[in-house]
């Protein structure tokens, strides 16, 4: 399996470490590409390297490269997962407006009809994020914001950032089994 990996500039950059983290313990390949701004992002909000971030790829790519493979349809992957997802890149991905390879590749995904899942990172909304996302789910775009679950009695930070990544590799197919999963009410 070959999965892409954009990494936008919004603020959870420890998301996409996981993900990462994860789909490395799946072995799983993975095409990565990091906005600059990820890159501050993961220096100020993380004690992650990026040397560590960029170690966790098995192929790296520089968002300024329009050129690269991953930005041809006729380059073979599994689909696509911006992790985190700013509105500035969700906006550039509704539009069309490729000026990143990570726009560039998200419009492949969704022009080749493969997978593409986004999960924005940006609270309140306003009506022209919603709208965005709105339009990009409306074409078969994943959706999915970190947003924490409290069911499986998260007891720390790491357990929270475990299950949002275990919900974007569901939209894969990937299973994780050390995460936990909703598993009914006592009374039910």
């Amino acid at each position: 399996m070959d999965i892409v990996v954009g990494i936008s500039g919004a603020t959870g950059t420890v998301y996409a470490v996981k993900l990462l983290e994860m789909l490395r313990e799946q072995g799983v390949n993975t095409h990565v590409i990091i906005s600059g701004w990820a890159k501050a992002n993961l220096e100020v909000e993380t004690t992650y390297k990026l040397s560590y971030l960029e170690g966790l790829a098995t192929y790296l790519y520089d968002n300024r490269d329009l050129g690269a493979k991953v930005s041809s349809g006729s380059f073979l992957t599994d689909g696509m997962i911006v992790l985190p997802c700013s509105m500035k890149t969700l906006a550039a991905i509704a539009s069309g407006f490729t000026d990143s390879l990570i726009s560039r590749t998200a419009d492949v995904m969704m022009k080749e009809g493969r997978k593409l899942v986004l999960s924005p990172r940006e609270t309140p909304l306003n009506a022209i994020h919603l709208e965005n996302m709105l339009k990009l789910a409306r074409i078969g775009v994943r959706i999915v914001p970190p947003m924490p679950s409290f069911y499986n009695n998260p007891q720390t930070i790491d357990d929270l950032i475990t299950h949002q990544a275990m919900k974007i590799l569901d939209q894969f197919g990937i299973h994780l089994k050390h995460d936990k999963r909703w598993n009914g009410t006592a009374a039910g």
